[in-house]
């Protein structure tokens, strides 16, 4: 039987801190009511899934299917808004306080128990080379057309690959590693709450994205980290392909698949981080105003 959402998030925090806590605590935690988890926490102790309060083997192995399995990072463009110094080094290799953009968002894979890690390249594709001395795990797959199309014929290069999988853009500063986790209940993006954007962003009802905008108020302001389970990622495989044979398709967004062009065919929940947690450089301009080494 499969898990509810509500015994999914205590299924998960108990997962991810090998701990107990008390039934209040848990309810700060989950946002769920304490009768909410009274009840929740009985059911899941009759079906074995805890004990004393702790998860039990039966309770990992039930958590297994909503378990991340890879990464597939988008790092095939040129950078164009980051010249001058993307004119010898990609992106996702600009070094930020001496570490490489890239191997932030590597290490918080790791540290989520996520090995398979794929990184579509292409601009300056043998410099991600370098990336192998410190995560021979990684595999690459090639895109040999990225610059005569938008970031869809990265997504189309690695469509196989997207079930049970992260998606990264590849040029996100991240500094909080915990907001990759390993488990997820469903398709989800990540955004930060804002009362008002002139970024790309997301109409939210109910938790599940509705549209996909550049620019509003009250709405979710989008971050390149994605998650979809294992039958989007299926489905995924066959839309992008669909969308990007399509009139105009080479010059789409990857993400406009689920969330515009084929939006009826997923239900996409937001996952909320925080200004702090990450930030996208965007520019060689804001770039200089995070590093100071490069405002020379």
């Amino acid at each position: 039987m499969p898990l509810t959402r509500k015994q999914f998030d205590i299924l998960e925090i108990l997962a991810e801190t090998e701990g107990s806590f008390t039934q209040r605590e848990l309810e700060t935690k989950t946002g769920h009511s304490l009768g909410t988890i009274n009840r929740v926490m009985k059911e899941l102790g009759e079906r074995g899934l805890i004990s004393e309060g702790k998860i039990t083997p039966l309770g990992m192995n039930e958590l297994e299917p909503y378990r991340v399995k890879r990464a597939v990072f988008i790092a095939a463009g040129f950078g164009s808004r980051m010249v001058p110094i993307t004119f010898n080094t990609p992106k996702p290799l600009v070094r930020v306080h001496g570490v490489r953009i890239i191997d932030r968002l590597i290490d918080a894979c790791l540290q989520a128990g996520i090995n398979e890690i794929y990184i579509v390249r292409g601009y300056l594709a043998e410099q991600f080379d370098q990336l192998l001395y410190k995560y021979p795990m990684i595999k690459f797959l090639e895109n040999p057309i990225y610059n005569e199309a938008n970031n869809i014929s990265s997504a189309l290069v690695a469509r196989y690959l997207l079930s049970n999988s992260y998606v990264f853009e590849a040029d996100l500063l991240i500094s909080n590693p915990k907001i990759i986790t390993k488990y997820h209940y469903s398709s989800d993006f990540l955004a930060i709450k804002k009362d008002r954007t002139d970024d790309w962003c997301f109409e939210v009802k109910d938790g599940i994205i509705k549209e996909e905008k550049v620019g509003g108020e009250n709405c979710w302001q989008m971050v390149g980290i994605s998650y979809w389970n294992e039958a989007d990622g299926h489905k995924l495989s066959e839309d992008i392909s669909e969308v990007y044979q399509s009139p105009g398709g080479k010059e789409r967004y990857w993400e406009q698949v689920p969330l515009v062009y084929k939006k009826n065919n997923y239900s996409v929940e937001v996952r909320e981080c925080l200004d702090e947690d990450i930030v996208e450089i965007d520019t060689f301009r804001e770039l200089k105003a995070i590093d100071k080494t490069y405002d020379v």
